[in-house]
């Protein structure tokens, strides 16, 4: 429908200025110059100029108001410079009745053929020469003549050097704003030009493909100079890049099980690799040259990135449809670990890999993956305009939602043999440590570590050995690290741009223990006892609470505070009132702390209810109590039917003190010589058998040696007391028995030529929960 409207216009306005019929260049000039700009850049184009609107959108008004409409004339001139030589290439400017423009030829000559009559402001300019301006009036059929001269300009020289990150740039476009002046930087980034005096921007582009534009203002009054830097071109995260042919190849030297096309072979990463702010345990490795941390991804087609379409959080050395051959081609997908932490990489090679359209024509790349964040591609035997130079390839990295990328090259040859690019994060760095137990030096897992605060905040989670990797944003930055019933630590570290910095803190905490795993009590029916058991505190000072939920039980103090080195006994008293013989019972004591290892530390406790208990003070005429509140009764001689003694004995008893032990009177006195104790009347089952020795007089080792059997087993070969535990000294031995017959035997037997056997204390126990 254009040209229709087009057509009607024209003809409006060779109606409406019969001086223009036929003039196809004024004519095209004052539609051009009357049109309404729209941008529209969908087929490219600028806003003034592009491929859907043109010029812009006709206005058949403005076109009209233009034009030389009633008596028209003509103006013509010449512009010379003053020295009297023509001025070519100089804009002319009639501004009147109506306002039209003109470029001068190469003799300085411009010609307006048909304008309105009337008086007009004649102007002329060119840059380095001055603007100057007459006055001209148009009359009806006839040319009037409007010369000007141009003085030159003063101007000056303007020399130059273009600089990138790695120093001078060779082959530099450099422009002059609003200027036609251009120039390119020789091998050492120099450029010179000459200018008019004025301020100019001096802006300098490269066709490198990590460096952008840079522009530096320039005040040229007399000869002067200028640097203009060319800033590395950054994605929004920061990640910027260099290519160079300086760097070693990575190669990998472990062989993945991953040949063909469009296969993927997923991999455990060797340490924790940052990328986009993110830390990845795992990746998935494909064929087709994609390195994808964020999942599984087979397609063969490569894309533009960034892209919210898979894959994601991925690194692109060469994406495009590759395939992998057999490995008995000495092709390949090949890893291998490099460097030392924590600058390790890990490095994947595609080794003699091709295009899936020309599978003889092969190449390798590879990419490194460091620990510090940075990423690092290499190519050998890549280039040329085709395939492998990348003509249908995608190379870059992404982040992990597909809105942020940087691009290197998307269907575009840009990679050369021997090329490497190394991509590395301007405004971000990791911070790397561990988060120890400052107890006993461990690791603690599940602690956070937070670096930075507010918005700009990044954090991580410790791993089963207390270590954390997290990328965060450079520059002073405030790390925390916590842990559910430790000490919060708060320290400060200058996180550095493409670095590594190493943050580890021992968290204190508490270390409330039990002295005993574990409290068993054995009590016969309706009956109560008290026990203690004592808790220490070798850690950071700690409030602690006690909770038990069984009803034969009570702790007393239920809470209480345990300073660094602190001791707390707790009272435990249970009772078997109601409980019938041979019941067990077992419950847990919770106790509940800040301490970091267990904050809450669960005590087993078990109330045993025997069928048969009897404890006999060996040598002892009366019934006593021990500290436990426990009943002894005195020593018998065996009578059938009940227990005691057998065979000739005598009673030895001290008056001094019995070490090793709180019982003295239990250990004060013992029956020695006895052949057996005998115990009638006792249930079948399991027991425990408890006995007490010492010596009561000076006897040294070596004289005294016999054993003792429980149910015709040995238990107990070749007891020396005096050898073992000295004179006046407690030794306590504990065994398991068996009785099937309703009898518990212990017999003693002497060596021959030793003394006679002797015992303090025995106590036997039916263990059903040992059945």
């Amino acid at each position: 429908m254009a040209s229709p409207h087009t057509a009607a216009t024209v003809a409006l306005l060779w109606s409406a200025a019969p001086s223009l019929a036929g003039d196809v260049a004024q004519t095209e000039a004052l539609l051009d110059g009357t049109a309404q700009d729209t941008d529209n850049g969908q087929c490219g184009g600028t806003a003034a100029d592009n491929n859907v609107f043109g010029e812009g959108r006709l206005d058949a008004l403005a076109a009209v108001n233009s034009a030389p409409r009633g008596a028209v004339g003509a103006l013509a001139g010449t512009v010379r410079d003053d020295a009297g030589a023509p001025v070519a290439g100089a804009k002319v400017t009639a501004h009147g009745p109506i306002d039209r423009t003109a470029t001068t030829a190469t003799d300085g000559t411009y010609r307006f053929g048909v304008l309105s009559t009337g008086a007009y402001e004649v102007t002329a300019a060119k840059f380095g020469y001055g603007q100057r301006g007459t006055t001209a009036a148009v009359t009806e059929q006839a040319t009037t003549t409007a010369d000007l001269t141009l003085p030159r300009a003063a101007s000056a020289r303007l020399t130059g050097t273009v600089t990138s990150p790695a120093g001078p740039a060779a082959g530099a476009a450099v422009t002059i704003a609003d200027t036609p002046v251009t120039a390119t930087t020789d091998a050492q980034g120099r450029f010179e030009v000459t200018l008019p005096h004025g301020t100019y921007d001096v802006t300098a582009t490269h066709p490198a493909r990590c460096l952008t534009a840079g522009t530096a203002k320039a005040a040229v009054t007399a000869d002067t100079t200028v640097t203009v830097a060319l800033p590395e071109r950054t994605d929004g995260y920061g990640y910027a890049c260099a290519a160079d042919g300086g760097r070693p190849y990575s190669a990998g030297d472990r062989r993945l099980a991953l040949t063909g096309d469009n296969t993927t072979e997923r991999v455990d990463l060797p340490f924790p690799l940052p990328l986009y702010g993110k830390t990845y345990a795992q990746a998935w490795i494909g064929t087709n040259g994609t390195v994808s941390l964020g999942g599984n991804h087979t397609g063969d087609v490569n894309g533009d990135i960034p892209s919210a379409a898979t894959p994601n959080a991925a690194l692109y050395p060469f994406w495009d449809d590759l395939v992998v051959g057999a490995a008995d081609s000495g092709s390949g997908v090949f890893t291998a670990v490099t460097g030392t932490a924590p600058h390790r990489s890990y490095v994947i090679e595609w080794r003699k890999v091709a295009h899936w359209s020309a599978q003889s024509d092969t190449f390798s790349f590879s990419a490194a993956i460091g620990e510090d964040g940075n990423v690092t591609y290499s190519y050998k035997g890549t280039g040329g305009t085709g395939l492998k130079g990348g003509s249908s390839a995608t190379v870059g990295v992404e982040n992990a939602a597909g809105t942020d990328a940087f691009k290197y090259s998307f269907n575009s040859p840009a990679l050369t043999d021997g090329l490497s690019i190394g991509f590395r994060t301007t405004r971000s760095g990791v911070v790397t440590g561990r988060v120890l137990d400052a107890n006993d030096g461990g690791g603690v897992p599940g602690a956070t570590v937070t670096v930075g605060s507010g918005d700009s905040a990044v954090s991580a989670t410790t791993a089963a050995d207390g270590g954390y990797v997290v990328q965060s944003p450079s520059g002073a930055r405030t790390v925390t690290l916590a842990a559910p019933s430790y000490e919060t630590a708060t320290t400060t570290a200058d996180v550095r741009p493409a670095d590594v910095t190493a943050v580890s803190q021992a968290l204190r905490t508490g270390r409330v223990t039990a002295a005993a795993p574990a409290v068993e009590l054995v009590l016969p029916a309706d009956q109560r006892r008290t026990r203690t058991l004592e808790l220490t505190n070798s850690g950071l000072a700690s409030a602690y609470a006690v909770a038990e939920d069984a009803p034969w039980l009570t702790v007393t103090p239920a809470e209480g505070n345990l300073p660094t080195g602190g001791k707390a006994p707790l009272t435990l008293t249970a009772d078997t009132a109601g409980l019938a013989p041979g019941t067990v019972l077992s419950t847990g004591l919770r106790i509940t702390s800040a301490s970091g290892r267990t904050p809450v530390l669960t005590v087993p406790v078990k109330i045993v209810v025997p069928r048969y208990q009897t404890a006999v003070d060996a040598g002892a005429d009366r019934a006593g109590t021990d500290a436990a509140g426990d009943a002894w009764s005195p020593d018998r001689k065996y009578t059938a039917g009940s227990y005691g003694y057998q065979g000739s004995s005598s009673v030895h008893s001290t008056g001094r003190t019995i070490a090793g032990t709180d019982e003295q009177r239990l250990f004060r006195s013992a029956r020695e010589g006895m052949y057996e104790y005998r115990f009638d009347n006792v249930p079948n089952g399991t027991y425990t058998v408890e006995l007490g020795f010492a010596e009561l007089s000076t006897t040294r080792p070596d004289k005294r040696v016999f054993d003792v059997l429980a149910e015709g087993t040995q238990i107990l070969p070749s007891l020396d007391v005096s050898l073992e535990a000295g004179t006046y000294t407690a030794l306590n031995r504990t065994y398991t028995v068996k009785v099937t017959d309703g009898v518990l035997n212990l017999r003693f037997v002497t060596h021959s030529g030793f003394g006679k056997p002797l015992v303090n204390t025995l106590r036997v126990t039916d263990r059903p929960d040992k059945n």
